[in-house]
């Protein structure tokens, strides 16, 4: 079997798949041609952040069973279209996440001392002490916008530097951070007392533009912003804008929306910005791991067809995918829509398995569920493998049960979830055994097809509301491809779920919210 490695790789992992008797051909810096006629006959695809592993080049392979990726990040790899094909998609979650957190504190020091700047000043012959006057990091509030893996680290080591560290993530317990001596507040909060700033979240449509022109405003004159995650959380444009304000008094970037950046890029011409290439993973050992880990995760699945850290299947053999993949399916529609409706942190998963559903081993279910769940927040950095231990992380039970008995279905996945401002309740099932159906929320009984951009509307049952909802989103050029009502007729309100053909814009979302008898508006990506 043949393997084409087209990003550089450590040799330890090459050596890992030649040793295992595979092909190995070692090509970095493929034109688009050259990579599909090279993915032709490979067995397996392994790359870093340089190859785009687009639609054209999946479907040029024949053979290609496994794409795998040495590192976190995903968004290279289009992974519907390896779902079409039948492609495994693997990753190494973990694998860099120390040099990410150190890049991270480097980029702080630096900001802190200004030290690119005086370095690059002497050696240009300049000796400008008074110039380069910096700040002391001991008691500044550090402000971490994101508790995962990385953010967690980053925020131990301010903890022993003596900063004062405040945290924002929607899916952390306050309880959880305080065990870690953190302060968990609002985002509005951690803007204004901040003196740094550092993001540490995935690139989602909710942490798009995160901190835009309105965030900075919020921020108290002269902090500093820190960028290690995923370029497009920072709007480029209103950062620039804050700091030649004065509102920002320096940035430290190692990702942009754009890379590499363009030259004219305004970020690049100030003094104050310092940056790096994504270097956030480049340690020596850091791309070591990555390499042993991806290797032997390739060898796995194609010799011995053991799946392992794989995004898109869960770890189970062929022939029982085949026969439980629309349960996986339905179960992880379910975990993705409870995420994105739920307004609190999660404290609780209550999963319970309904009629048929009772009779079948349901662990892979219940991780297809849970990782549905966490993927909203997470993205990549969440699988099949480690979704549990992703929860467990955040203090997050999850229990299971069982009943043959249920009403009106012949099976149903009901999930109940417990978080810091409630419950919230969501049930579905199968029709046909095979198309996956949301056929409760919160009480309100409907049949919805969880699939692509939907909104969540929850509003007062009188007549004329449904017809304003349909104006709204009429005058913003959205058209409603299917609509699902549930109706609680003693309370008088609705919950409704529509279907889009592109995702609603702010402008739109803002006047939907502005209508009197509209509750709740929340767009849904399924």
């Amino acid at each position: 079997m043949k393997v084409l490695v087209s990003d550089t790789l450590s040799e330890e992992g090459l050596e890992i798949l030649k040793e295992a008797g595979l092909e190995v051909i070692y090509k970095t810096g493929l034109s688009l041609d050259d990579l599909k006629r090279e993915i032709e006959e490979v067995d397996a695809l392994i790359v870093r952040s340089g190859t785009k592993v687009t639609r054209e080049i999946i479907e040029a392979s024949k053979n290609l069973k496994v794409i795998g990726r040495a590192g976190t990040g995903l968004d290279n790899v289009d992974i519907q279209s390896a779902n079409e094909k039948g492609i495994v998609v693997m990753n190494v979650p973990g694998g860099n996440t120390l040099s990410a957190a150190e890049h991270t504190l480097a980029l702080l020091f630096s900001l802190a001392r200004k030290i690119p700047q005086a370095n690059q000043s002497v050696k240009v012959g300049q000796w400008e002490r008074k110039k380069f006057m910096g700040v002391e990091l001991n008691g500044k509030v550090l402000g971490v916008i994101g508790l995962g893996r990385i953010g967690g680290i980053v925020a131990e080591r301010a903890l022993a530097l003596k900063m004062q560290v405040i945290a924002y993530d929607p899916f952390v317990s306050p309880d959880l951070a305080s065990k870690k001596g953190l302060e968990l507040v609002s985002l509005d909060e951690l803007l204004e007392r901040a003196d740094f700033i550092t993001v540490h979240t995935p690139l989602t449509k909710e942490t798009y533009h995160l901190l835009n022109r309105e965030a900075f405003a919020k921020m108290k004159k002269g902090v500093y912003v820190i960028n290690c995650a995923r370029g497009g959380i920072i709007d480029e444009r209103a950062l620039y804008e804050a700091i030649i304000e004065g509102r920002v008094a320096g940035a430290a970037l190692d990702v942009f929306e754009k890379e590499p950046p363009d030259k004219d890029n305004p970020l690049l011409k100030l003094e104050n910005v310092i940056t790096t290439p994504h270097l956030g993973a480049s340690t020596i050992e850091a791309q070591k791991v990555v390499a042993i880990e991806i290797a032997k995760q390739v060898v796995d699945y194609l010799l011995y067809n053991i799946v392992r850290n794989a995004v898109n299947v869960p770890s189970i053999s062929a022939e029982a995918l085949k026969v439980i993949q629309p349960v996986l399916k339905l179960a992880e529609k379910v975990g993705i829509l409870s995420a994105q409706i739920t307004e609190g942190a999660i404290q609780e998963l209550e999963i319970t398995y309904k009629g048929e559903l009772a009779k079948i081993d349901t662990q892979p279910v219940t991780l297809s569920l849970v990782k549905g769940l966490l993927t909203p927040f997470l993205k990549e950095d969440v699988n099949y493998v480690n979704a549990l231990f992703r929860a467990r992380e955040r203090n997050i039970k999850v229990t299971e049960a069982k009943t043959e008995e249920t009403e009106d279905f012949t099976s149903l996945i009901s999930l109940k979830i417990r978080h810091t401002q409630g419950e919230t309740i969501v049930e579905g099932t199968l029709f046909g055994k095979k198309e996956p159906r949301i056929v409760r929320i919160n009480g309100f009984r409907l049949d919805a097809l969880p699939e692509g951009h939907m909104l969540y509307i929850f509003n007062e049952d009188k007549p004329g509301v449904i017809g304003k909802i349909g104006t709204i989103l009429g005058r913003h050029n959205l058209n409603i491809s299917r609509m699902y009502v549930g109706q609680d007729p003693m309370k008088k309100r609705n919950v409704i779920l529509l279907s889009l053909d592109q995702p609603p814009t702010k402008e739109a979302l803002r006047e939907l919210e502005e209508e009197e008898a509209v509750y709740l508006v929340k767009p849904l990506e399924l």
